[in-house]
């Protein structure tokens, strides 16, 4: 999964990158503008259970691929081509606002600043379905392209991102070759002083984020930063003392995972304990193109066993006895938290 971490200046979303991937990426004007590259394991406690009764000689966690992008420098300052083209790229958009005083005395107005960066949006989009739709009405070109750019118009001519907009099956593959950027689903991250880390956001911002169709969360990235200096051991303690269960990158980075829908399963052996990452809904065959195109290819059925019922029986063996290791074919659905065991042939 590749997310981007977009935000104005002076919001502290590189800080926040650094603080979450443990990098120490360049911050303010002498980054230049090429994105940070970062990546952060999806905290999943069954992971550490499976590896503690396999004893493999690799646990692999699933993993958030972050994209630390330069974004406008001011409001209204508009997207660069650059810019564009990374979050085109993104599957899914990580908007850090300014929860704290700015450094000219200015109060923090994160509802503003989200309603101005997804207008640079809207307005990128319009301009692709504008030259799209003039052509094709120009060859007098009617059909599902047409009818789906008309119906994208009017909803971003009312001011609304694509992501709000229903579509039907067959018009899913239209707009998803046109990369738009309004219909990335998107995650607010307001980033607070330290005296407000454990409040949530404000009622006015949520408000404003579900209108948009976006999740609103609060992080401080300097107690982040601390934190991500901290041995696990004095992570443990300096948490207890905030009043905090776990960092707030562990919450962050599991809201970016479910952005998108997606779903953990798991391959378990002496060798490696791993979670793999797909899409809820996806059948059989494509959780096993995870693993390998070749084993999705050749796929010919999944072992399955359900962590839950796995980790009362406690082995395999007795998972069988009870008659609860299935064996499914093409069919089958994935669920979050299996265990499978793919066959396949070549």
């Amino acid at each position: 999964m590749r997310a981007a971490l977009v935000g104005y200046a002076q919001t502290g979303k590189t800080t926040l990158f650094n603080a979450l991937t443990g990098q120490a990426a360049v911050t303010g004007v002498g980054r230049g503008d090429k994105p940070n590259l970062g990546v952060i394991k999806v905290p999943d406690p069954r992971i550490d259970k499976l590896s503690a009764i396999y004893k493999p000689r690799k646990t692999i966690f699933a993993e958030v691929r972050f994209v630390d992008v330069p974004g406008p420098r001011t409001k209204g300052g508009g997207l660069d081509g650059p810019t564009l083209q990374s979050l085109r790229e993104a599957e899914a958009l990580t908007l850090v606002l300014r929860g704290f005083e700015g450094v000219d005395g200015g109060e923090a107005d994160p509802v503003r600043e989200m309603n101005d960066f997804e207008a640079e949006l809207l307005i990128n989009d319009q301009i692709v379905v504008e030259k799209r739709l003039e052509r094709l009405h120009k060859e007098h070109t009617a059909g599902l392209e047409t009818e789906t750019l008309e119906q994208c118009l009017a909803c971003l001519t009312e001011g609304r991102p694509l992501r709000s907009m229903e579509m039907r099956p067959e018009q899913e593959p239209v707009i998803a070759s046109y990369a738009f950027v309004s219909r990335r689903p998107m995650l607010a991250v307001l980033n607070v002083p330290e005296d407000k880390a454990t409040d949530g956001p404000p009622p006015a911002l949520v408000e404003a984020g579900a209108a948009r169709g976006v999740e609103v969360m609060s992080v401080c990235g300097a107690i982040e930063a601390e934190i991500a200096a901290l041995t696990p051991e004095e992570q443990g303690e300096f948490l207890e003392s905030l009043g905090l269960a776990e960092p707030a990158s562990a919450r962050f980075v599991r809201r970016a995972y479910a952005l998108l829908d997606y779903i953990s399963f798991f391959t378990v052996g002496p060798d490696e304990v791993r979670a793999w990452t797909t899409r809820r809904g996806d059948r059989a065959p494509r959780a096993a193109g995870r693993v390998h195109s070749d084993i999705e290819r050749g796929f010919i059925r999944a072992e399955v066993m359900k962590y839950e019922e796995f980790m009362v029986a406690g082995t395999e063996q007795k998972l069988k006895e009870q008659g609860k290791l299935r064996v499914e074919g093409k069919g089958y659905v994935v669920e979050d938290g299996d265990i499978l065991n793919f066959r396949f042939n070549v």
